[in-house]
């Protein structure tokens, strides 16, 4: 069986790589984004008709944090629209007999009950900070739903909690809260700062999951004989900001004081996943947080070590 990967070399693509390489009778097939761009149709077209794979995991997208997403709204909506349109009717015209979309928990609502069911997408207003980006994410799993509905294709999507571990997006300012908080004290404890600056109030609540275990539900999805349109895969458990950035700043050992600027944006007060649909098949995260944390520590120092910590523009 052949399998698509897209986006191999982000956070996600790169722990989908991992779950599926040495799986019996499964050639993994990936592209960078130099040799084949996602944005460009015709580019995907051709390499769908060359390559004829069997099944499709989309993890690729533009990516990044409450600044990022902020500054370059119409950049997330392009990118991220552009990709799954060409990926999946590019599926669609040459056969995919599989195909799952990777979604984002940012596609419910900014007000929607908590923990947030599926069928609760399209009931209220997004979250301005990432509207772009869901909005790209919602027209996705709108996509993959439709075609399945119009022409019997077997595409679906998977909205993930908020993920962090090996590869993730380490740069400056557009990255992901979490590895965000790791570059910061990690550089505050090698420079001796006294204090870190924390962003608003850390009252917020949010839930994270190991990217790693987020690889293990998408292959529990792939054998499903008819799975839901849409599910959710989260951990199941929430902390605070304030919870969160006590976590990191222990598993880095930061000995300084944390002090909050409650002048920068929350975002969305709470995000909890319920993911009793994904649980019932039988699946559960591996890592708890604290321990997820310190071992994307360990792979933020050894890439670090290795000159291959990822600090671009967070397009996977």
């Amino acid at each position: 069986m052949k399998l698509f990967i897209a986006g191999h070399n982000g956070m996600v693509g790169a722990a989908l790589v991992r779950r599926f390489q040495n799986q019996e009778g499964m050639e993994i097939i990936t592209r960078s984004r130099q040799e084949l761009d996602l944005m460009d149709q015709r580019a995907v077209f051709d390499f769908y008709a060359e390559q004829r794979p069997d099944v499709v995991i989309i993890a690729a997208g533009k990516v990044g944090g409450i600044h990022a997403n902020n500054t370059y709204p119409a950049e997330f909506l392009y990118d991220n629209l552009a990709i799954a349109m060409n990926c999946i009717e590019g599926a669609r015209l040459v056969g995919v007999k599989r195909l799952l979309n990777l979604g984002s928990s940012c596609i419910y609502p900014r007000h929607a009950s908590q923990p947030m069911t599926e069928e609760c997408m399209l009931t209220g207003p997004l979250e301005p900070t990432n509207e772009g980006y869901a909005i790209a994410k919602i027209a996705g799993v709108k996509m993959a739903q439709l075609y399945r509905h119009q022409y019997g294709v077997l595409f679906y999507s998977a909205m993930p909690t908020n993920l962090y571990g090996p590869g993730d997006q380490y740069h400056p300012e557009n990255s992901h809260v979490l590895p965000a908080l790791i570059r910061r004290f990690h550089l505050a404890k090698l420079a001796g700062d006294p204090v870190v600056t924390a962003w608003g109030t850390g009252a917020p609540r949010r839930e994270f999951m190991h990217v790693d275990d987020l690889a293990d539900a998408c292959a529990l999805l792939m054998e499903q004989e008819s799975p839901p349109d849409w599910i959710n895969i989260g951990s199941g458990s929430e902390v605070t900001i304030k919870e969160l950035v006590e976590m990191v700043a222990e598993a880095v050992g930061y000995p300084g004081k944390i002090i909050w600027d409650a002048t920068k944006p929350d975002g969305t007060p709470r995000k909890l996943m319920d993911s009793s649909k994904l649980a019932a098949l039988g699946w559960q995260p591996r890592y708890d947080l604290k321990t997820g944390i310190r071992h994307a520590y360990a792979c933020f120092l050894s890439e670090t070590a290795a000159h291959n910590l990822r600090e671009g523009n967070g397009t996977d």
